[in-house]
């Protein structure tokens, strides 16, 4: 656990309140971009995310000071993010996923080498990268975003998805190759069809 968020829990085994503010202070960006990247609608994810950090706070009170203290907070926000998106999914009739802008989101990818991000150079690209993240499947999509939109590290991811590590690997290499195939310029897929 890094240094920040073990004080983090330090402070939220002590007071719960005080504690809680500085957890969403440092999160709620994150939890946002997860849930602006698994959703599509800026207005879904306000919403997601205020039901993500409701639900975080009301576990937290139930908890003793010392399972605070233990607590992984950003893999554990994320899996009740990831949760709070999985329940709003199975609650509602899937509408077609509106493809939106990317502007605000576009500094929360964490990976900085040539892939998707490096698409995203101009408005096209990123509304194309965007309705392409929607296609994936949310078994796919889930992983991805964490991965590269939230920044988490594979271990991380898997223990959101309650998975081994190595299906959490399997699960974004898959992401990325069919993110790949759905950005790939009209004329690559000719040659491919040829």
């Amino acid at each position: 656990m890094d240094k920040v968020a073990e004080q983090l829990t330090d402070l939220l085994a002590a007071d719960l309140d005080d504690g809680f503010t500085e957890l969403v202070r440092i999160h709620a960006r994150g939890v946002h971009a997860f849930l602006l990247r698994v959703s599509g609608s800026p207005a879904e994810a306000d919403d997601l995310g205020q039901d993500t950090f409701l639900r975080a706070y009301t576990a937290l009170q139930s908890y003793s000071p010392e399972r605070r203290r233990q607590l992984s907070p950003r893999a554990w926000l994320m899996t009740i993010a990831a949760n709070v998106w999985r329940n709003h999914v199975r609650s509602s009739v899937r509408r077609p996923v509106s493809v939106m802008r990317v502007d605000d989101a576009q500094d929360t990818w964490s990976d900085h080498r040539p892939g998707p991000a490096e698409r995203a150079l101009n408005a096209d690209d990123r509304d194309r990268l965007v309705a392409a993240l929607s296609e994936l499947p949310e078994y796919y999509r889930i992983p991805v975003v964490l991965r590269h939109v939230v920044g988490m590290s594979y271990a991380e991811v898997a223990q959101v998805q309650g998975c081994p590590v190595g299906t959490a690997k399997a699960q974004v290499s898959r992401a990325m190759g069919d993110l790949r195939r759905l950005l790939a310029p009209d004329e690559e897929l000719r040659e491919v069809r040829t």
